[in-house]
């Protein structure tokens, strides 16, 4: 058998521009196996939502009309938001990069396709139950920062910091109505584009329950 590695596949494509894209549930690990990424490869990393968060801070006017969006309740349009990373990738466009959180819906990833070709979309495929039980265990120390998780890295006192002894709280984003919410959210907007990659023959999906448990099958694709 002839096995050939998804790293020695992107060395040698890293010879010449590269350019992939990662999707993931919130809390499907994708924050992880984008820093693996960047680390092993070498490809510059674009997260939207980094770039959203800075143009609102820095008042562009792309952060302005953003930021007027968001305030008001509504989501921030495919047009604005294609402005926004194509904008960017100019800038980038004679390197190689791996675009996180961008696109969402096909009509971002046609308004991409328009501008280059996207080489492999890496899909994490985490059962819903496993977030669910990820995030809904997730506790924070507001003040530090400092984060807990109920089912492998607990506080000594419950519902308490370690350092401070001061109360916990739950992020909004982490309650179990909020989080399921957000998942039904991701999968009637974005499932529509892991099919628009799929036509195009570019999408890679990895499995699992666990991101150390995946991330070895992004790096080795076995082939008879």
């Amino acid at each position: 058998m002839v096995v050939t590695t998804l790293t020695q596949h992107w060395k040698m494509l890293l010879q010449r521009i590269f350019r992939a894209v990662i999707m993931g549930p919130p809390g499907s690990g994708k924050g992880t196996v984008s820093g693996r990424i960047v680390k092993s490869f070498g490809l510059m990393h674009l997260s939207s939502g980094d770039l959203l968060r800075a143009n609102i801070k820095d008042k562009t006017e792309l952060g302005l009309l953003m930021k007027s969006c968001i305030d008001q309740g509504q989501l921030v349009p495919d047009d604005v938001i294609s402005r926004l990373i194509l904008t960017e990738m100019r800038n980038i466009d004679q390197s190689s990069w791996l675009l996180d959180g961008f696109p969402r819906t096909v009509s971002q990833a046609e308004s991409l396709d328009n501008v280059c070709s996207v080489n492999t979309v890496i899909n994490l495929d985490v059962p819903y139950q496993t977030i669910k039980q990820r995030l809904t265990s997730r506790w924070l120390h507001l003040p530090s920062g400092r984060v807990y998780n109920i089912d492998f890295n607990p506080p000594k006192i419950a519902g308490l910091d370690d350092v401070t002894g001061e109360p916990l709280i739950q992020r909004d984003d982490d309650t179990p109505e909020t989080v399921t919410r957000r998942l039904k959210a991701y999968e009637n907007q974005t499932r529509p584009v892991l099919e628009y990659y799929r036509s195009k023959g570019v999408l890679e999906t990895f499995s699992g329950t666990e991101t150390n448990k995946i991330w070895p099958h992004i790096q080795v694709v076995g082939k008879a």
